[in-house]
């Protein structure tokens, strides 16, 4: 796992990334600003920065030069903007950031972008991207002109409880993918058999209400529908 700066101004930002990571094993550490970007960059040597791109002191493009010019890019940037535009992409890209994600941040991409981010080295300021700049699913392999594929792994289907009817996961996908399907299936469950209760789930699951909100959010679960009973 990987020591992770997130760098927002935004408090509510800082806190689900931080969880997001931290769910998935990561060390995350945040800062709310440029000046606490460079002190934490200087005291913990972060595998992985996701920086955001306006903030009130300095913006994340400049800090991003900065640490390019001082040749202290020796990790991968994520670059983040609720505003960005095409030419922010690449402008990012052309000074070294590693990938570009717009707000709001879904979970896929989220993890997606960290995955591939932190099994390459980090890019050189001015050094051409690749040219499969978007992010590909994690796992993907490419197979080898002369191998012949594998047969395709069989489906598992898991049948629920009650009156829930049979879930199929498919087992030839990334492992993250499969886990948020069954993810989604279990909560669905248990909100329809709590009657869309969100405190009742939270004691079943063990989960915080808070964190639950927000896994569903991620999920994409239809909360709205679940409390209806629909």
């Amino acid at each position: 796992m990987a020591t992770i700066l997130v760098v927002d101004d935004e408090l509510g930002i800082r806190e689900l990334l931080s969880e997001i990571l931290s769910d998935e094993g990561h060390t995350v550490e945040v800062a709310e600003n440029a000046a606490q970007a460079r002190s934490a960059r200087h005291s913990m040597r972060p595998d992985l920065v996701l920086l955001d791109i306006w903030m009130p002191d300095v913006d994340g493009i400049t800090l991003l030069k900065e640490w390019g010019a001082a040749s202290m890019l020796t990790m991968p940037v994520i670059m983040m903007s609720g505003h960005g535009t095409i030419d922010t992409a690449v402008e990012a890209i052309k000074f070294g950031a590693a990938a570009f994600l717009e707000k709001p941040i879904t979970l896929q991409k989220l993890l997606r972008a960290v995955d591939q981010s932190l099994a390459r080295p980090a890019a050189k300021p001015g050094a051409s991207p690749e040219p499969a700049a978007g992010p590909v699913s994690a796992g993907a392999a490419r197979p080898a002109p002369t191998e012949t594929r594998a047969p395709e792994a069989p489906a598992a289907a898991v049948a629920l409880p009650g009156p829930q009817a049979s879930q199929t996961f498919v087992l030839d996908r990334p492992l993250r993918e499969a886990r948020d399907a069954f993810e989604k299936a279990y909560f669905e469950y248990h909100l329809a058999h709590e009657g869309g209760s969100m405190t009742r789930v939270a004691d079943k699951t063990g989960l915080e209400r808070t964190h639950l909100y927000r896994k569903l959010k991620q999920l994409g679960v239809d909360l709205v529908r679940k409390r209806s009973g629909g």
